[in-house]
């Protein structure tokens, strides 16, 4: 009967270790074009997200809070990625989940083009180390909420979303995704 406490305790912490959320997971701040957000940070050069809606055309709803983020691809072979330092390491061999919301805006000052959504994780910040999830082209400007499920190859603490071309097109072209309400890190479920 006395180590009860001490069982609930290992369990609530071992529970919030098990799991962690994203700093500003909905992209909140001043909308304002080629600005990263409140606790991401930029990860091509010379390059940044912007916050919506209300630049470039772009006047969809948030999918949560009022604010999201967009990225574009461009033909000149550029694109934008950014990302965030993970609040624990994500140990090698274990299997996570997160989600995301993600929608395609018609009208993005001619960066119109339907693209896809890498995500990355590494080691260090905006290293590319291992690319754990590919969408196909997003068309859709509603939100879709997508479920991405990885094991890290190594032990890694951060994860990148980065803005990719349709690589079934001849040449790079200007697109455009919306990301937004990105979801608690959590172990995946064991069946």
């Amino acid at each position: 009967m006395r180590f009860l406490p001490f069982l609930f305790l290992f369990h609530f912490s071992f529970g919030a270790f098990a799991q962690f959320s994203f700093d500003n997971p909905s992209f909140e701040g001043e909308p304002q074009d080629a600005i990263v957000p409140a606790g991401w940070i930029g990860c091509e050069p010379f390059t940044t997200p912007d916050i919506l809606p209300g630049y470039w055309g772009v006047y969809n709803e948030a999918s949560d809070g009022e604010t999201f983020v967009g990225i574009i691809t461009r033909r000149d072979g550029s694109f934008e990625s950014f990302g965030q330092r993970t609040k624990q390491v994500l140990k090698k061999g274990e299997c996570y989940a997160f989600a995301v919301d993600v929608a395609h805006s018609k009208t993005y000052a001619g960066y119109n083009g339907v693209i896809k959504l890498k995500v990355w994780i590494g080691g260090s910040k905006c290293e590319k180390d291992q690319l754990v999830y590919e969408t196909n082209p997003l068309k859709s400007t509603d939100w879709k909420n997508i479920v991405i499920e990885f094991t890290p190859k190594q032990d890694t603490r951060y994860i990148i979303f980065e803005a990719a071309y349709d690589t079934s097109k001849a040449k790079p072209y200007n697109g455009n995704l919306l990301l937004d309400n990105v979801s608690m890190v959590v172990p995946c479920k064991r069946a």
